[in-house]
């Protein structure tokens, strides 16, 4: 049999052998807006700590920051929903208990969002931010419970980057 002709065989390690292993950086874009995100490492790290307190590991999210338009552009595509948003996730993950996501977060939005709620750029930003990791390892806020428990663990997770 020559090498052409060989089965391929793949060795996915397990999720608590992947736990061990250094995981990948969360990655951070912008789409048609220009924005930097300040202090990425420390912004990644923090993520990868709280996807780890939910019991996952992180393989490839990705955040693209954007502007109203463009997120509503992927609203109206995607969703089918005709109104301005702060944050859509789109989950990936094809393994249980590893986290691969695309994460779009309106600019536009968090800022207005910060004056409303009177606090500070930098801490809405990063409250959107988990808020859509939170998403991603199963925590929902569609009932006044699911709501509470979310600010909850949104609140527990800023304290923990400050």
């Amino acid at each position: 049999m020559s090498d052409n002709n060989l089965p391929l065989l793949v060795f996915l390690p397990t999720t608590s052998q992947r736990m061990e292993e250094k995981e990948l950086p969360i990655n951070f874009f912008s789409e048609e807006i220009d924005f930097e995100l300040d202090n990425e490492e420390k912004t990644s790290n923090w993520l990868q700590k709280i996807a780890n307190k939910e019991g996952f590991v992180t393989s490839a999210i990705n955040y693209i920051f954007c502007d109203d338009k463009y997120l509503h552009k992927i609203n109206m595509e995607y969703l089918n929903h005709d109104t301005y948003t702060d944050i859509i996730t789109f989950d990936n993950s094809e393994q249980a208990q590893v986290l691969e996501a695309d994460i779009f977060i309106s600019v536009e939005r968090v800022k207005e969002n910060s004056k409303e709620l009177k606090t500070t750029f930098e801490q809405e930003i990063h409250r959107v931010m988990v808020h859509g990791l939170l998403h991603l390892t199963g925590n929902d806020d569609h009932s006044a419970e699911e709501k509470q428990l979310m600010r909850e663990k949104e609140d527990t997770a800023l304290a923990i980057l400050e």
